[in-house]
C-alpha cells in the first residue's frame, strides 16, 4: 500500500480559519417551527357550548 502524503495548502480552509479568528465561530443553526405541524396539533373545530355542558366536571 502506498503511503499517504501530506495534504497541500487549501486556500478555502485558510480563509475560513482566518475569519473564525477575527469574527468568531458562527452561531449554531436555529430550527424554525413548522406552521403545518403546529396547526395539525390543534383541534380543527372549537367545541360548542353544548359539548362543554355535556362533559363531566372531572375533565
Amino acid at each position: 500500500m502506498k503511503k499517504s502524503g501530506t495534504k497541500g495548502f487549501s486556500l478555502i480552509k485558510a480563509v475560513k480559519a482566518n475569519a473564525r479568528q477575527r469574527v468568531g465561530t458562527p452561531a449554531p443553526e436555529r430550527v424554525l417551527p413548522d406552521p403545518k405541524r403546529r396547526a395539525a396539533s390543534q383541534p380543527k373545530h372549537k367545541q360548542t357550548f353544548a359539548d362543554l355542558l355535556s362533559k363531566p366536571a372531572d375533565e
